[in-house]
């Protein structure tokens, strides 16, 4: 036996507002509040499923600085320049944490200064 990841818990100060732009990033779908938290995910996805999902949890004292861990995203129907582009718009910040010009992905916040990178390589869409 085994177990595999089925969600996500980021630690937040306005769970809406990060629920508002993963989802516009990743082209989920808010699945409910339980307790206080916001779920999203896919469309259609519900717990336990093949994808994780994210919970935003409400705090009052979100942690600082470097998380030991931090999400990739990778473009699914445009160029990393294109995505690049959509991912600012929708509330996303530059970030330099020393990566230096020629790596292959782009370093940036969400709107509460979480890390996460944009890499270059194309995937598939979820179905």
């Amino acid at each position: 036996m085994a177990c595999r990841i089925t969600e996500l818990v980021i630690d937040c100060t306005d769970p809406q507002r990060l629920a508002d732009f993963w989802c516009e990033v990743l082209g989920y779908t808010e699945l409910g509040w339980d307790e206080g938290t916001l779920e999203i995910g896919p469309p259609g996805a519900e717990f336990g499923g093949p994808h994780p999902t994210l919970l935003f949890s409400p705090t009052t004292d979100p942690r600082r600085g470097k998380l030991p861990l931090h999400l990739d995203v990778s473009p699914t129907d445009r160029d990393q320049a294109e995505e690049l582009e959509r991912i600012l718009a929708a509330g996303a910040k530059l970030a330099d944490i020393g990566q230096g010009p020629d790596v292959s992905w782009h370093v940036l916040t969400d709107p509460e200064g979480n890390e996460f990178c944009l890499l270059r390589g194309r995937v598939d869409p979820l179905m």
